[in-house]
């Protein structure tokens, strides 16, 4: 089993999606989507020109964002920052209470964000999303967020310090860039048990 670290609102993320699905397709794997809480990280304040380095995170942000988007048009994804950054917690909450093959609702929930400019962290936002994926689950915002304190602990104690990350046996890979690497890893794991 492959073991995927998510953030609904984390563009690589979204963009780990479709090659993180091929790969398992390939080898006949399932993947364990697990929420993994992300932040923007702040600007450094020791500095002698504090100007200078805001333009300098604002420089490194655009670029990653320009990155990002022509990765997404490479796969054929037409997706957009949204107008205004909204937070996923709940969305990422249901997914820690989710038991079984989460695929459906990850997909949904990406496409919610990226296509649609969702709240997720909505509760009625997030309980339609559960229902059109199939999933009949008592879902209500305090156990969410409940559930996804408890994940972002765990996957912490884990080493997964950003998403995507992905877990194989007990090898971390931080970032969608480590999927050849991925793959050459997951063979070995399968190669083991046969």
């Amino acid at each position: 089993m492959l073991t995927v670290y998510i953030d609904f609102k984390s563009l690589p993320s979204c963009l780990a999606l479709k090659p993180a699905l091929e790969m398992a397709s390939r080898y006949s794997v399932s993947i364990d989507w697990c929420p993994f809480l992300t932040w923007e990280r702040d600007i450094p304040l020791e500095t002698h020109d504090v100007a200078l380095t805001k333009r300098h995170h604002e420089v490194r942000l655009a670029s990653q964002r320009a990155t990002d988007k022509m990765y997404a048009a490479l796969q054929g994804l037409d997706l957009n920052y949204p107008p205004v950054a909204v937070e996923a917690d709940l969305a990422l909450g249901a997914l820690a209470l989710l038991g079984g093959d989460k695929t459906v609702f990850v997909q949904a929930a990406f496409n919610a964000y990226w296509r649609l400019h969702a709240d997720l962290d909505d509760e009625k936002v997030v309980a339609d999303l559960l229902s059109e994926s199939g999933f009949d689950h008592e879902f209500s915002a305090p156990s969410a967020r409940a559930a996804l304190a408890i994940a972002q602990n765990s996957a912490q104690e884990r080493a997964v310090v950003d998403a995507p990350c992905f877990v194989i046996a007990s090898q971390v890979f931080v970032g969608r860039q480590h999927l050849p690497w991925i793959e050459e890893c997951l063979v070995a794991e399968l190669a083991k048990g046969h």
